[in-house]
């Protein structure tokens, strides 16, 4: 395997010279990086990036921070992450925190010792004062975290109006919410959006609110638990997780969907589709959402100026089997 040294003696220059031509360090005239770059090639030489990102601080590549990477919705996230950054040749190291923020830290510790370029969070359990201290350029994906950090949401509180309206107008006029997680910024704003809808349709005084975190197995038990002591008709989950926890819990009830009970989620994954029947959803542009993102951050580590800071990104209702009803539309 060829050495720095090597290509220094076939270009017939010194390995300093070699070096500021790697690293794009100092002054180098055009012929002479012409005669490195050409030796590099011909000894096929490959340079030491653990060497060059303790030299540089920097690694060509970025860090992601997903809350649970078995809900559906995040896997879609981070391949779009990782398409952007693999045409800018970046790297993306993905870590999984389990909604754990002192795994977070722990990742963050560990990212920082790999000099990541920049860090994608999709968690807002850090303090913004914490971030700061970080040292690196950060984009903030799905869960807002502060206004001085670039951030891409989609508009979660005007999809959940979205979904409560659609049960309504669909007949439902006992609707309850699953919510997700209390410390989650977009369950909390899909939940506010829920009684803000639940109220405009005259029906705030049957708001009926059963917790699910984000979990389709909690939901479940928390479905059939609800079942058995109030009377519903549509189910609005704050994911399609929780949907999908609700359909199995309203069937396994002996009830029928949607003639007994509409159910819609939110988010718009593939497993809505592959239910019986299939789920109707509050649907976000997820790649969308995550291809944004990491541009935004290449443009951050480039030194790149940001035409805009926070970006909040359109809903569509997809309707499907699960609200439909007989002689409706």
């Amino acid at each position: 395997m060829a050495t720095i040294r090597d290509v220094a003696k076939r270009a017939g220059v010194s390995v300093a010279t070699v070096s500021r031509v790697l690293n794009q360090n100092g002054y180098v005239n055009e012929e002479t990086e012409r005669r490195v770059r050409q030796a590099m090639k011909e000894l096929n030489y490959k340079p030491n990036e653990v060497a060059r990102a303790l030299f540089k601080k920097t690694s060509k590549t970025v860090g992601l921070i997903v809350p649970d990477i078995t809900n559906p919705f995040f896997p879609e996230l981070v391949r779009a992450v990782e398409d952007v950054m693999n045409i800018y040749d970046y790297t993306v190291i993905l870590c999984n925190s389990d909604e754990k923020v002192e795994k977070e830290r722990e990742y963050i510790e560990v990212l920082k010792q790999k000099y990541v370029d920049g860090v994608i969070l999709t968690t807002n359990q850090f303090a913004p004062e914490e971030v700061e201290e970080w040292d690196v350029p950060i984009v903030v994906l799905d869960r807002p975290l502060h206004e001085r950090y670039p951030s891409v949401v989609a508009d979660n509180y005007e999809g959940a109006r979205l979904a409560t309206r659609h049960l309504y107008e669909v007949g439902c006029r006992r609707i309850a919410h699953i919510q997700g997680p209390n410390h989650v910024v977009n369950a909390m704003e899909r939940f506010r959006g829920y009684q803000d809808e639940m109220r405009a349709l005259g029906l705030g005084d049957r708001q009926l609110v059963i917790q699910g975190n984000y979990q389709l197995k909690q939901a479940k038990e928390a479905v059939m638990a609800a079942l058995a002591e109030h009377d519903m008709d549509g189910i609005f989950a704050g994911n399609d997780a929780m949907a999908v926890g609700a359909l199995k819990a309203v069937q396994q009830y002996g009830l029928r969907v949607p003639d007994d009970i509409a159910i819609i989620g939110y988010d718009g994954i593939p497993l809505t589709e592959m239910t019986t029947p299939e789920l109707s959803t509050v649907s976000q542009p997820i790649y969308e959402m995550g291809a944004m993102a990491a541009r935004i951050l290449i443009k951050q580590i480039e030194g790149k100026p940001l035409e805009k800071l926070h970006y909040q990104l359109p809903v569509q209702l997809v309707v499907r089997q699960s609200t439909s009803r007989r002689g409706l539309t």
